[in-house]
C-alpha cells in the first residue's frame, strides 16, 4: 500500500468501525432494555425475548440484499442508506407504538442495519492489503464489543431515569449520525475489472466457505447466550444492581475489543486466519464449562468467568470475515459476507427466547454446560487450514479509490456485480 494511502484508509476504517458500532447498540443491545420492557410493558421473561430477536429476524431478512447492493452499487451507499433507515425505524419504535407495532419496527431496524455487516466489511478489505487485514478487520469487528459495551453503560441508565422511548431515541440518534457521516466521507474501493466478456467465477464451488459459514454460526451461539443472558444472571443470581451489572459488562466488553485486535494481529503474523480461530474457540469452550460449574456457587469463580467470557466468545468473529471475503474475492465479497452474516444471525434468532426457556426450566449452569459444546463444534467442523479462492488476491490498486466521479456515486452504479 503506498504510504500517501495511508491516512485515508485509515478514515475509511474509522468510518465503518463507526457505522458498526452504532448500529451493534442498537441491533444487539436489547438485552439490556429487558427490564424496562418488562416494568413498562408488563411482558413476561419470555415475551421480552422475543422482542430481543426481532431485530435479528431484520437482519436475516436484509442481509442477501445489501450484500448484493453493496457487490453491485458500492459500500457508501450501502452503509449510508441502511443506516438512515434504522434511524427512521428507531425513532418510529419511540413514539411507543404498542407491542405488536415495537416488534415490527424492531424487525425493520435489523432489516436496513444488516447493511453494516456485508458493507462495512467490505469497505475495510477493499483499502487493506492482506498482511493488513487481520489487524483493520479486528479494529472494526472491535465496533461490535464497544457497541455492546455502549449499550451495556448507556441504555439501561437512560431507561431508569428517562424511559424505553428515550433509550430508543439514543440508538435512532447514533445511527442518524453514522450515516450521514458515511454519506458525506466514505469513498468506494477500487476493485480489478474482469477480462471483458466474462464473469468471476462463484467462490461457492466446493465446501470451504461453506464450512467457515457453519463455523461462524456455531460460534454464535455461545456469543449470544452471553450477551442476551449476563446482565440477568448478575442482577438475578448475583444481586447486583441493573446500573452497576451493565457498567462492569461495559468494561468486559471493551476488553472483548482488545482481544479482536489481538487475534487480528496474531492471524496477521502468523498468516492464518483458522489456526487461531481453532485456538481461540478451544479456550472459550474451557472457560463456559467453568462458567457453568461455577454459576451455582457464591464465590466470584462464576462471576469471572462470565466477564472473561463476555470477550473471548467474540474473539473469533473479525477472523472468520476475513477469511470469508479474503476467499470470496472483490467481486463476490459482499454477497459471502451476506451470507455469512445470514448464516450466524440463522442460528442466533431463537436464542433469547429458547435459552430464556431453559434457563426458567434448568437454571443457568445446566445452560451454560449446554453453551460450552458450540465452541467444540465449531472446532469440529474448521477446515484444515487456510486456502486461497478461485479470484481472491492481493491486487497492487485494490486499495486505490476510483476516481473523484466514484465519490459522489456517479461511476459506482457502473460497476459489474
Amino acid at each position: 500500500m503506498n504510504e500517501e494511502r495511508i491516512p485515508r484508509s485509515w478514515l475509511m476504517l474509522a468510518l465503518g468501525t463507526a457505522g458498526q458500532t452504532a448500529s451493534t447498540t442498537a441491533l444487539y443491545g436489547m438485552p439490556y432494555l429487558v427490564p424496562a420492557m418488562q416494568r413498562e410493558l408488563g411482558l413476561s421473561l419470555v415475551t421480552a425475548g422475543v422482542l430481543v430477536s426481532c431485530p435479528i429476524a431484520g437482519i436475516l431478512l436484509g442481509l442477501i440484499g445489501w450484500g448484493v447492493v453493496t457487490d453491485r452499487y458500492g459500500e457508501r451507499l450501502a452503509l449510508s442508506a441502511g443506516l438512515l433507515g434504522a434511524a427512521a425505524a428507531l425513532a418510529g419504535a419511540a413514539t411507543g407504538p404498542g407491542v405488536r407495532g415495537l416488534g415490527a419496527l424492531l424487525v425493520l431496524t435489523g432489516a436496513m442495519g444488516s447493511s453494516v455487516n456485508s458493507a462495512s466489511g467490505r469497505l475495510v478489505i477493499g483499502w487493506f492489503p492482506r498482511e493488513r487485514r487481520g489487524v483493520a478487520m479486528g479494529v472494526r469487528q472491535a465496533s461490535q464489543p464497544l457497541g455492546t459495551a455502549l449499550a451495556a453503560a448507556a441504555l439501561p441508565p437512560v431507561a431508569v431515569h428517562a424511559g424505553l422511548s428515550a433509550a430508543f431515541g439514543l440508538c435512532a440518534a447514533l445511527c442518524a449520525a453514522a450515516g450521514l457521516t458515511v454519506a458525506v466521507c466514505a469513498v468506494d474501493p477500487a476493485r480489478p475489472e474482469p477480462p471483458a466478456g466474462t464473469r468471476p467465477p462463484s467462490p461457492y464451488r466446493g465446501a470451504y466457505l461453506a464450512r467457515l459459514h457453519a463455523v461462524a454460526a456455531v460460534q454464535c451461539v455461545p456469543q449470544f447466550v452471553v450477551t442476551g443472558f449476563a446482565l440477568l444472571f448478575l442482577t438475578e443470581v448475583r444481586g447486583w444492581s441493573a446500573a452497576g451489572a451493565g457498567t462492569v459488562l461495559a468494561v468486559a466488553n471493551f476488553a472483548g475489543a482488545g482481544v479482536r485486535l489481538l487475534a487480528g494481529w496474531w492471524s496477521d503474523r502468523v498468516g492464518s486466519r483458522i489456526t487461531p480461530i481453532r485456538v481461540l474457540a478451544t479456550v472459550t469452550a474451557v472457560d463456559l464449562a467453568l462458567l457453568a460449574a461455577g454459576a451455582g456457587w457464591s464465590g466470584p469463580a462464576g462471576t469471572a468467568a462470565l466477564l472473561l467470557a463476555s470477550g473471548l466468545t467474540v474473539s473469533t468473529n473479525g477472523l472468520h470475515n476475513t477469511a470469508v471475503a479474503e476467499y470470496a474475492g472483490p467481486h463476490w465479497a459482499g454477497r459471502a459476507l451476506g451470507t455469512h452474516g445470514m448464516g450466524q444471525h440463522a442460528a442466533i434468532v431463537l436464542v433469547p427466547p429458547l435459552f430464556a426457556g431453559l434457563i426458567d426450566g434448568y437454571g443457568y449452569g445446566p445452560v451454560f454446560a449446554l453453551t460450552s459444546l458450540f465452541p467444540v463444534l465449531s472446532v469440529l467442523l474448521l477446515p484444515a487450514g487456510d486456502r486461497p479462492g478461485p479470484h481472491a488476491q492481493d491486487v497492487p490498486d485494490a486499495q486505490a479509490p476510483h476516481e473523484p466521479a466514484a465519490a459522489d456515486g456517479a461511476s459506482a452504479a457502473g460497476r459489474p456485480s
